[in-house]
């Protein structure tokens, strides 16, 4: 029983601590086997020997576990700094919005994915994006990250929204791999295409939307009912304009101070419980209605993953606005 101490001082200590239990395990079993005048046969000689064997294999275990908590510490502080990067901190307060925003990884130890959202204040109001890159790992990111890219630069330039589109599908375009080509499948090739929603809140009560395929924003008026923004047609995600010669119009909606909007990704909506039952955002619209936007965000999420009884399957974000 004595070979259990070290073992179970590799799991939660570190060495020191492994090494000090492992020689005090031998210590007291070379006292007693003397004690008890066995010292020197052979099957207390095998005992000693598998005790030491088992306490030196414990302090190369517990060596190796803490290398791989460095690592793994490194490899998540290095996914925080892109995801700051990626995805910059959102202030609370943006002109005459008041904004939260809510992000969850499907991937715990990396923290980032394809999910993306972005707001801005330009002279022509708020503007803010909202997307889902298909796919998941690296290339993700990096489409990801062009398409952030291209949104910063277009929104101060753009006088519509329609403008701000079309300079981030330039960008996809520019990806390599993005032109068709006979051969390797779209797989292979690396292409990707992005599922996104714009909006823009002017001085007045409306907002208008751009859907490029995407999960249609979550409206709930001051009275308390909600409703989807849906759009008129539907339309292809980026990256996807040379399938389908259609491109989305933009639409127009009200938006009172009393109102907020939520745009989120297909991770929350797609959400499953244990009965493969998709998450109810309609019939969680009363989370929303805590006088704090980032309460109401906390507890909205907090609600997925009690659905979900789990980790996600797929990254979810989402982006709470509302009119001061």
């Amino acid at each position: 029983m004595f070979v259990l101490g070290p073992a179970f001082a590799s799991l939660w200590c570190g060495i020191r601590r492994t090494t000090v239990v492992g020689l005090a395990a031998l210590t007291l079993c070379i006292a007693l086997s003397y004690h008890h005048h066995m010292l020197g046969r052979k099957q207390n000689t095998l005992t000693l020997v598998t005790l030491a064997g088992v306490a030196a294999a414990s302090v190369f275990a517990g060596a190796d576990r803490q290398r791989r908590e460095r690592l793994l510490a490194d490899v998540q502080s290095i996914a925080e700094v892109a995801q700051r990067v990626l995805l910059r901190p959102v202030p609370r307060r943006v002109g005459p919005m008041h904004v939260a925003v809510g992000y969850t990884s499907a991937t715990a130890e990396a923290r980032i994915g394809g999910d993306l959202y972005e707001v801005t204040l330009t002279p022509s109001g708020v503007r803010v994006i909202v997307g889902d890159v298909q796919g998941k790992g690296l290339e993700a990111v990096e489409t990801a990250a062009d398409v952030l890219g291209a949104f910063r630069e277009a929104a101060y330039d753009e006088s519509d929204l329609t403008g701000v589109a079309a300079r981030i599908e330039a960008a996809l375009r520019r990806r390599p791999g993005a032109q068709r080509s006979e051969g390797p499948s779209d797989e292979d090739s690396g292409e990707k295409f992005v599922t996104a929603v714009l909006a823009e809140f002017g001085e007045g009560e409306n907002v208008t939307l751009l859907n490029y395929g995407h999960p249609s924003p979550f409206v709930l008026r001051g009275g308390g009912d909600g409703a989807f923004a849906e759009p008129d047609d539907v339309a292809p995600p980026f990256g996807l304009s040379d399938i389908v010669d259609v491109a989305p119009r933009p639409y127009t909606i009200k938006f009172a101070p009393s109102d907020q909007m939520l745009l989120y990704t297909d991770g929350v909506i797609e959400a499953r419980d244990g009965e493969g039952a998709f998450y109810p955002l309609t019939g969680r619209a009363h989370l929303l209605t805590a006088n704090d936007p980032e309460r109401a965000l906390a507890d909205l999420r907090a609600d997925v993953l009690r659905h979900v009884g789990g980790p996600i399957a797929d990254d979810a974000a989402m982006l709470l606005i509302r009119r001061r």
